[in-house]
C-alpha cells in the first residue's frame, strides 16, 4: 500500500490539473459563441451563393470555364481542414481517418494523391505519408477571408495548369456541441449544385441577365472556389472549439472520479497507520508488564 504522503501528493496534483481542464472549459465554451455565431452568419450566404451558382453553371459550357473542365482523373488533392491546436478529443483523428479512407480508395485505383493541410495538426499527422504538397500552419486560430483566398487561388492555379485534376475538401462539419462529423465536398471542378423539389422549381425558369453569364460566372467562380474553403475553415473552427469543451468537461469529470477513489486509498492507509501505531503501544505495554 503507498505512503499516506504518496497519496495525498497524488489527490493534491489530480485536483490542479481539474482546476485547469476546468478553466480550459470555460474558455473553449467562451470561444464556442462567438464561432458559431460567426459559423451560423455564413451560412444563409454559402446557401444564396450555391443557388447562384446553381442557377448559372446549369446551362453553361464547360469548354468555356476552365474551372468547369471535366478531366480523366489522374491526380487528385485533398484539402484537409483541421485546428492547430489538439486536447480536443477525436476532433481531428476523424477527419484523418477520413483523408486516409480517401487515400487508400484512389491509390487503389491507380490515381495519385496530394495533400493541402490547413491547420497544424493535420500537418504533424499526416507530414509522414509524404504527400504533403503544401501547409498552412497557424491560421486556424484567427483566420479570415483572406486566407480562404490564398488557399484557393494556389489550389486553382495547380488545376488550370493541369497538375491535378479534382479537388476535394476534406473538414468537420457542425452539428451540435456534441456531435462534429467528418465530411467531404467537391470544390474543382466546379460543378452545377445539385436541387431537389420545391427549391428547383423555385430556381428554375430563363432569366436575362447583365452583364452576361459568361462575365458573371468568370467573377463568381474564383469566388465560389474562396467560399467553399472559407465555410470549411469555419465548420471546423466551431467543431474545434465544441469538442475541446466536451473533452475538458469529461477529464474534469474524470479527475473528480480519480480524486474520490485516491480519496478511500488515503483514508485505508491512515487507518492502517494508526492500528499499527495502536499496535507498538499496546506491545510496549505489555513488555513492560
Amino acid at each position: 500500500m503507498p505512503s499516506l504522503k504518496e497519496v495525498k501528493m497524488k489527490i493534491s496534483g489530480v485536483k490542479k490539473t481539474s482546476q485547469i481542464t476546468k478553466a480550459m472549459n470555460m474558455v473553449a465554451a467562451a470561444k464556442l459563441r462567438g464561432a458559431q455565431e460567426k459559423m451560423e452568419a455564413f451560412r444563409p450566404y454559402t446557401s444564396k451563393f450555391n443557388e447562384a451558382m446553381s442557377n448559372l453553371s446549369a446551362g453553361a459550357n464547360p469548354d468555356q470555364f476552365p474551372l468547369m473542365a471535366n478531366r480523366d482523373v489522374k491526380n487528385v488533392e485533398l484539402i484537409v481542414v483541421t485546428s492547430d491546436r489538439g486536447l480536443c478529443g477525436s476532433f481531428n483523428a476523424n477527419i484523418i481517418k477520413q483523408v486516409e479512407k480517401m487515400m487508400a480508395d484512389y491509390e487503389g485505383k491507380g490515381v495519385g494523391v496530394s495533400l493541402v493541410c490547413v491547420g497544424k495538426k493535420g500537418l504533424q499527422l499526416l507530414k509522414k505519408s509524404g504527400k504533403v504538397r503544401k501547409s498552412y500552419t497557424d491560421v486556424m486560430a484567427n483566420f479570415q477571408m483572406y486566407n480562404a483566398r490564398e488557399i484557393a487561388t494556389d489550389v486553382a492555379a495547380q488545376f488550370l495548369e493541369e497538375k491535378i485534376d479534382k479537388v476535394e475538401v476534406v473538414y468537420s462539419e457542425f452539428k451540435s456541441v456534441a456531435v462534429q462529423r467528418a465530411k467531404v465536398a467537391q470544390m474543382l471542378p466546379v460543378q452545377p449544385v445539385v436541387t431537389e423539389g420545391e427549391e428547383a422549381t423555385k430556381i428554375s425558369g430563363d432569366y436575362i441577365y447583365e452583364p452576361s453569364e459568361e462575365e458573371i460566372m468568370d467573377v463568381l467562380q474564383p469566388l465560389y472556389l474562396n467560399v467553399v474553403c472559407y465555410a470549411s475553415m469555419l465548420e471546423v473552427g466551431a467543431g474545434e472549439h465544441a469538442a475541446r469543451m466536451t473533452a475538458m468537461d469529461n477529464a474534469t469529470n474524470a479527475c473528480k472520479d480519480i480524486v474520490s477513489n485516491l480519496t478511500v486509498v488515503y483514508n485505508k492507509a491512515r487507518q492502517a497507520a494508526v492500528t499499527n501505531e495502536l499496535m507498538d503501544i499496546v506491545g510496549g505495554a505489555e513488555a513492560l508488564k
